[in-house]
């Protein structure tokens, strides 16, 4: 199979180098694969920054499930992460159906609704993140893979809830807010407070609580992980990078809220492969 085209890489470098670096320790003849996953994620996440209004951002998922969904032997789209990740599917004969249920999931992306409650983001988790890493898996592993689903879960919740903390400037300034209605209101404030930003007392502490949720994840993930196979690792290897990213969120609520934590190149680097070559132990 080749997948490989300079584009699809080019897109995950740019636009999620730690899923870009986290492939690169994966065996050299399964990166194309995880770089055209890799590159749909990207490409579908960024659809509401360029695209502003949300019926024209619907049908452009719509396009992505056509694409996808086609029968085998349909002619090219001529989009180059499309075709290759058709390409991918067919060759590790990935369940169309995780595809469409995560385009169904980033249909919330495009609106300002609030989110419900902490099952809602759970289910948004694991649809999204949990979806990558299981899907990740399939390509690395097929034979393991199914052993590790719940594992999965937990692993993309920690993940993906983590990611939003860091993006939580973006939405707020755009009016968006993924904190759970449940959470904001045992705070005692809401969505639409949230997002004006003038009670900081209550944001900080949803922020904590966000925070804590995550570990809750992370900390499920660590239990089963040292289980994980070596031939499954490079899929749950960005969780070296949340979990350092979550030990600097704590006690600094206010700083996520201004999206002043972050971990350095440098530190990136080290956390990735220190875990690739020790694992979870």
């Amino acid at each position: 199979m080749d997948t490989a085209h300079p584009l699809v890489t080019e897109a995950v470098r740019e636009a999620d180098h730690d899923r870009y670096l986290a492939a690169l320790y994966a065996p050299p003849e399964k990166r194309d694969a995880l770089m055209a996953l890799y590159a749909f994620n990207a490409e579908v996440a960024g659809v509401r920054d360029r695209i502003r209004e949300a019926l024209p951002g619907e049908v452009r998922l719509q396009w992505w499930r056509d694409a996808l969904g086609a029968p085998a032997g349909s002619p090219e789209t001529g989009q180059p992460v499309a075709d290759a990740l058709r390409a991918v599917i067919s060759t590790y004969n990935l369940p169309i159906s995780a595809f469409e249920n995560y385009l169904e999931a980033r249909i919330f992306d495009l609106y300002d609704d609030p989110m419900p409650s902490r099952t809602d983001l759970e289910g948004y988790c694991g649809e999204t993140a949990s979806a990558l890493i299981q899907l990740s898996s399939i390509i690395l592993d097929a034979q393991k893979a199914p052993g590790f689903s719940e594992l999965a879960g937990h692993a993309g919740c920690a993940q993906a809830i983590t990611g939003l903390l860091l993006l939580l400037p973006r939405h707020r300034a755009r009016g968006q807010c993924f904190i759970p209605a449940d959470i904001l209101g045992a705070v005692g404030t809401s969505a639409t407070e949230f997002i004006k930003g003038e009670d900081r007392e209550s944001a900080a502490a949803a922020v904590a609580a966000m925070i804590a949720l995550a570990r809750e994840h992370l900390l499920a993930f660590r239990k089963g992980a040292v289980s994980l196979p070596v031939s499954l690792r490079p899929a749950f290897l960005p969780l070296a990078l949340t979990a350092g990213l979550l030990q600097r969120m704590e006690g600094r609520e206010v700083a996520v809220l201004e999206g002043r934590v972050s971990l350095s190149h440098l530190r990136r680097h080290w956390l990735l492969w220190r875990h690739a070559m020790r694992g979870w132990r």
